[in-house]
Order: C-alpha cells, then sequence, then structure tokens
C-alpha cells in the first residue's frame, strides 16, 4: 500500500496519504482547509546506515530558517547600497524594491506609488512633499505571514496518515 505526499499551498503543509493501490492521477483535497487538488510532492527516503536514531532528527541539520541566505541577501543589499549615488531616485528606489522583494515585506498603495515616482527619476522631496499624509498613515514594513513563511520556513509535515 502507497504513502503518496501532497502538498497544500495555502496551509503551507505536506500531507501523507495512503493508497489501497497505486493511483497517479489522484489528488485529493486538503484535511484542513478543503483546498481542492493538492500538488504531488516526491517522497523522500534515505538509508540509515551507520547513523543513529538522533541525527537528521530537526535540530542543526534542518533549521528552520536559511539564515546563509538570508545572510547573504542582507550582504548584497549591503553592498549595493553602499555604491549607489543618493542624488539618484532611481538607484534608491532600485535598492529598496530589492529589500522588500527579498524580505517579502509588502507595499501599501501609498508606498508602492511613492516607488514608481522615485523609479521614474522624480524628486525625492517632491513625492514626500506630494504623498507624506499618505505614507505616514500606512504602515511600511507590514510582512505579510503566509509570505514571509513560506520563504523562511520548510513546510510543515503532517505526520497523519489519511486516506487516499
Amino acid at each position: 500500500m502507497p504513502i503518496y505526499e501532497f502538498y497544500c499551498s495555502e496551509c503551507h503543509t505536506i500531507f501523507n496519504f495512503l493508497s489501497p493501490r497505486i493511483d497517479t492521477q489522484k489528488r485529493p483535497d486538503c484535511p484542513r482547509c478543503g483546498k481542492p487538488e493538492l500538488e504531488r510532492r516526491a517522497s523522500l527516503f534515505s538509508i540509515s546506515k551507520g547513523r543513529t536514531e538522533e541525527e537528521g532528527e530537526g535540530g542543526e541539520d534542518f533549521p528552520d530558517i536559511d539564515e546563509s541566505k538570508m545572510e547573504q541577501a542582507m550582504n548584497m543589499l549591503s553592498r549595493e547600497a553602499e555604491g549607489i549615488d543618493e542624488d539618484d531616485p532611481k538607484q534608491a528606489a532600485k535598492l529598496m524594491r530589492k529589500l522588500f522583494d527579498s524580505t517579502g515585506l509588502r507595499m501599501g498603495g501609498g508606498m508602492e506609488e511613492a516607488m514608481r515616482r522615485l523609479e521614474k527619476g522624480e524628486d525625492p522631496e517632491q513625492v514626500e512633499a506630494d504623498l507624506g499624509d499618505v505614507l505616514e498613515g500606512e504602515d511600511l514594513f507590514e510582512a505579510p505571514r503566509k509570505t514571509l513563511r513560506r520563504k523562511l520556513l520548510p513546510p510543515e509535515q503532517d505526520e497523519t496518515l489519511y486516506d487516499l
């Protein structure tokens, strides 16, 4: 009886399904949120010859956040920030876009408008004068949990065995 793994992008979780026979076509709905036709995942397997049970069970082998990847992104942004011309709004906007993209931060409507105008080369002081009130009322660094969770954390593994 094969066990198949399916991924739910809404729950960011991998679920295990037991099938009474080989079935490579069926795609179940999410047992948690009900999302239809989950994405099939290739199941991992390993041979643990010579390893103790404690090795490979989470811990340092599988950190929740890839700190080296995050550090590389921040170092790259830092290097780019050192070389930008502070008087060029296009360069500043490009760096800000990279910051938002690499961290998963979401721009509000006012910030998005300010970025578009800076990317066109408009004077930052004029953009601030026109949009200052809008920008002050916005949470500029609101991180959507779903996006950050998917970028920084591996999917949750639901250990329950569901029927396919």
